[in-house]
């Protein structure tokens, strides 16, 4: 096999030098950290109003990383808007890395209709790449075509 005996001592030595390296990157790669985006829950209660101009509020609370943070919603549309509802929406929210991300302004295009009762759906985005997709029932009297701006603050 070996010809020299230091080629044979030559090779023992080399594993025991990369050993030592490498148990010290294995104990410092978990402590570097996480810039993952994680997916967060939402739920929203909201009340609307409007004829020609719609406007509307409510409050919500987003579950992120195994924590609740209770939020404010104010809204204003532009576009064609009549009626009033009340809704319940709730859904995902994505591409949130700290959770002041998730507070700021939304804009949405979209619209609507309820007699009565409906089905509510919504996807937002923020100017921090939050995206939220939304839905869920509401009540009331409304029909909508518009664009809409909907501030977020955490309380």
């Amino acid at each position: 096999m070996f010809r020299n005996p230091e080629q044979r001592t030559e090779i023992l030595r080399q594993p025991v030098w990369r050993l030592p390296a490498l148990v010290l990157l294995a104990l410092l790669v978990p402590m570097t950290p996480s810039f993952a985006q994680a997916s967060a829950h939402v739920r929203i209660k909201i009340i609307k109003a409007g004829l020609l101009v719609g406007g509307g509020a409510g409050t919500g609370v987003l579950t992120y990383r195994g924590r609740h943070y209770p939020f404010r919603v104010t809204g204003l549309s532009l576009g064609f808007t009549a009626g009033a509802t009340v809704g319940r929406l709730e859904g995902r929210a994505s591409g949130i890395r700290e959770v002041s991300d998730f507070a700021g302004t939304y804009s949405s295009v979209g619209g609507g209709a309820a007699l009565i009762g409906g089905i509510n759906g919504a996807q937002l985005r923020n100017d921090k790449g939050v995206t939220m997709v939304l839905q869920g029932p509401k009540a009331g009297v409304e029909f909508a075509a518009n664009l809409s701006t909907i501030m977020i603050s955490l309380r």
